[in-house]
């Protein structure tokens, strides 16, 4: 490429640039100042074409006409390209035991029905019944009362309540730890799915040779006054997908023994499965302290 060349084309990133010189504020200013430095340097790096460009903005455009209020293509557009894993870890340091956290994913759906302590969020979804227990904590050992426990999952078939067409509500719910911090709660044990494949982003993952495969896993998201909200999910020790889990959400720390029974072994809340097997999970979560408050200024229960 001649010099003459190379000047035009960073003449013209300056241009655009400086284009965003008077934002008002100042946090709008530094992200559009700095995405027009990177998207210009990543349109020079692979030289783009101009029918290659035509071809990303009809595939935003297709992105964008199957998005709606149950179906958030542009979040899986982001989960496949590692940016959702990328924010959540930017946004979530690391602070001393605290439990790690993962992706919200696209199919979290706020007001989920409140079970009780020992409850079952499986309603009519097939699978496996799953005991899940825990307590709940800050990075001091400190037991958090009343902390509002999400938990969303996929049934046994692969999909999630709002993926049907019948408005479902089934394998989700919140429930509440308690003056112990403890929780429990019946779910199924988490099996893989796709994610939504039939789509732009699908199509994308089958042109670059990759799966839509997700690791077995269940949602949480814990939030409790004074600490920082959680979202994370746990995994299913031995996964055949855990290292190549398609929205890169896999921590180790969040792998776990799912320990199955067999039929007639005893449930902790004396549960009569009948000639079911079952399995039994336990996931302590440690809260950090939010942005601003001192560790160990923990609020009171707010149930």
């Amino acid at each position: 490429m001649s010099a003459e060349q190379q000047a035009r084309e960073q003449q013209l990133t300056e241009r655009v640039v400086t284009s965003f010189e008077n934002t008002p504020d100042p946090r709008l200013k530094e992200v559009t100042q700095a995405l027009t430095r990177h998207l210009h340097a990543f349109i020079r790096e692979v030289r783009l074409t101009e029918a290659e460009w035509q071809q990303a903005i009809a595939f935003l455009t297709a992105t964008g006409h199957l998005t709606d209020d149950r179906r958030q293509e542009f979040i899986l557009l982001s989960d496949v390209f590692g940016a959702s894993m990328q924010t959540v870890t930017v946004n979530n340091e690391a602070y001393r035991d605290a439990t790690e956290a993962t992706v919200l994913g696209p199919f979290f759906v706020a007001d989920s029905p409140e079970i009780p302590p020992g409850g079952d969020i499986a309603g009519e979804a097939p699978g496996q019944p799953c005991w899940v227990e825990g307590t709940v904590t800050d990075t001091d050992g400190k037991p958090v009362p009343g902390a509002r426990i999400e938990v969303w999952e996929a049934d046994d078939d692969g999909f999630y309540d709002v993926q049907y067409d019948d408005d479902r509500t089934a394998a989700r719910g919140h429930l509440f730890s308690g003056p112990d911090g403890s929780y429990r709660f019946w779910a199924i044990v988490p099996t893989p799915y796709p994610i939504p494949h039939d789509g732009p982003v699908g199509t994308l993952l089958t042109a670059t040779g990759r799966s839509p495969l997700r690791a077995s896993h269940l949602h949480f998201m814990v939030e409790a006054e004074g600490l920082r909200t959680l979202v994370t999910h746990i995994f299913v020790r031995g996964d055949k997908l855990l290292d190549s889990d398609s929205v890169f959400g896999v921590r180790d720390s969040l792998i776990k023994d799912f320990v199955p029974h067999p039929p007639g072994t005893p449930t902790p809340d004396g549960r009569d499965l009948g000639d079911r097997p079952w399995t039994r999970v336990r996931f302590d979560i440690v809260l950090a302290p939010a942005p601003g408050v001192p560790a160990g200024a923990q609020a009171p229960d707010r149930r």
